[in-house]
């Protein structure tokens, strides 16, 4: 596989957009493209708690909000669905087109998501590995973004690994982030939580798959280091 072609795309976002526009994601040009034809299923759906008590209020580190769900579209909300694709359980496939992604589990089920993408889709295609885990991690904006986005300066310390933001409630990152790594090297593409949940179903920001918080926690204690990671091309919707 060639070495991705990265790119940034974040220009002209107002301060005040912060969380949700800038993430710490970039646009790939190039990867392996995955062949899964129609690999999901999505009736029926089986019974799942309410989304008050799936949304509401956690005590973490930092204290997260209940979700206002009546500002999502209820079919991006955390439901359990049929899976009939190959993927082995333990594998998350990504439909970047349709905003979902998918936790392959026992049974010929799968745990389903909704995502919110980059303003341009997601970037690439193929498959990665989890190569790390954080909890409220830090955010390193490109040099890049920061030469662009002089005005997110403030917002900005310096921190163990370089200028950053720490991790807290109004970080772009959210409660919980998943590094994707190809062929040994970091694609800066990230699974991640964010404070903007009405920006799920979506394309906005900067490329990442993100997840309502209370979604990015759950998946996060789902999922192991080295976890396969499928990401569909736009040849491959599962709908």
């Amino acid at each position: 596989m060639s070495d991705v072609n990265r790119r940034f795309f974040l220009a002209g976002l107002p301060i005040a957009g912060l969380a949700l526009g800038l993430g710490a994601c970039s646009q790939t040009s190039s990867a392996n493209r995955a062949t899964l034809t129609n690999p999901i299923a999505y009736t029926p759906l089986s019974p799942m708690p309410s989304s008050a008590s799936m949304y509401g209020p956690v005590q973490d580190r930092f204290p997260i909000d209940a979700v206002d769900t009546s500002d999502i579209n209820p079919i991006y909300l955390r439901r359990e669905v049929d899976y009939t694709g190959r993927e082995a359980p333990g594998t998350i496939v990504i439909d970047p087109s349709a905003h979902f992604l998918y936790y392959v589990m026992p049974g010929g089920r799968a745990m389903r998501y909704g995502v919110g993408v980059g303003k341009e889709g997601f970037g690439w295609s193929g498959s990665a590995t989890i190569n790390s885990k954080q909890e409220w991690p830090d955010w390193y904006p490109p040099k890049e973004m920061i030469a662009r986005r002089p005005d997110i300066k403030p917002q900005l310390t310096q921190l163990q690994s370089g200028i950053g933001m720490h991790g807290g409630p109004g970080n772009p990152l959210g409660a919980r982030a998943m590094y994707l790594w190809q062929n040994g090297k970091d694609t800066l593409f990230r699974i991640h939580g964010t404070v903007e949940p009405n920006t799920i179903g979506s394309n906005v920001s900067s490329g990442c798959i993100r997840m309502i918080n209370q979604d990015a926690i759950d998946l996060y204690n789902r999922v192991a280091i080295g976890t396969k990671v499928v990401v569909l091309g736009s040849g491959s919707r599962t709908s």
